[in-house]
């Protein structure tokens, strides 16, 4: 009776070594589903392909131009427009993610604040789209291009 006492606390040991044993191997695998991405672009063709037009997209969006005939203000005037200005918005926050990604950011100082800058900023666009509110553009636009200017300003554009 006793060897069945001696057997049973072993395997009950043993078995509290494999758990111990399996939760650090889980501890150390990459998550699944999280695929490893190594950089492609450069922040040149980033800011090219990307963050460029799409700023540019939202800061033609709303305004006012004065000709000979008067004052016309400037908004997007149908659902595809401003889809087109949320759309510029969404890739914005997006290339400010890529402008984070490890081989790619500068720092982790300056870069990374001046960077969550803009995504915010678009992020506030992307709001102002969805809501069709023209000032709420005209407003994160404004804070869209103090955050570019800010990083260019210390960052030199090549």
């Amino acid at each position: 009776m006793q060897w069945l006492f001696v057997v049973s606390v072993a395997l009950f040991i043993s078995g509290i070594g494999f758990i111990i044993a399996g939760a650090r191997t889980l501890r150390t695998a990459a998550p699944v589903g999280a695929p490893v991405t190594m950089p492609v672009a450069s922040i040149k063709q980033t800011m090219n392909a990307i963050v460029a037009p799409g700023a540019d997209v939202i800061y033609k969006a709303v305004g006012t131009t004065t000709t000979a005939t008067g004052v016309e203000d400037i908004a997007p005037r149908n659902d595809k427009e401003w889809a087109a200005v949320g759309n510029s918005a969404a890739a914005l926050v997006e290339s400010g993610h890529l402008l984070l990604v490890r081989g790619r950011a500068l720092d982790t100082g300056d870069w990374a604040k001046m960077t969550r800058e803009m995504i915010d900023a678009a992020r506030a666009t992307l709001a102002a789209a969805d809501a069709k509110n023209a000032n709420g553009i005209l407003a994160a636009g404004g804070d869209l291009n103090e955050s570019c200017d800010r990083c260019h300003a210390k960052y030199r554009r090549e």
